[in-house]
């Protein structure tokens, strides 16, 4: 009886790689809370949820709890050299705006503060 000699482990390629998991950083989130903070404080939004996947972080409002999210504002780092990495998304998932700086993509939604005065 021979003995086969033992296989060395054959290393992963890159694209087979796990795409890394997405998450806003302290700087992003302090953006997007900042807004959240004024459409709570306006009575437009009243709930949140966050999602982090690999190839995508998500941060949704919601008007009310149990209903689909009003906006979801988006972060694709693949997206960073094409369109602009964040996105916001409409209820019907209609893209209102999408960019490379979080600051600019945010003030669509900061238009829905500004009313008029009766």
């Amino acid at each position: 009886m021979t003995m086969m000699p033992p296989v060395p482990p054959v290393p992963f390629s890159r694209d087979d790689a796990l795409p890394e998991q997405v998450s806003f950083d302290r700087a992003e989130l302090g953006l997007i809370l900042s807004l959240y903070g004024r459409m709570v404080a306006a009575a437009e939004w009243r709930d949140y949820a966050m999602s982090f996947q690999p190839g995508l972080a998500v941060f949704a409002v919601f008007r009310r709890t149990a209903e689909n999210p009003l906006y979801r504002i988006e972060k694709r780092p693949k997206l960073r050299m094409k369109q602009g990495m964040y996105a916001i998304s409409g209820e019907a998932g209609q893209v209102l705006r999408r960019g490379h700086d979080l600051a600019a993509v945010l003030k669509v939604l900061e238009k829905k503060l500004i009313r008029p005065i009766d």
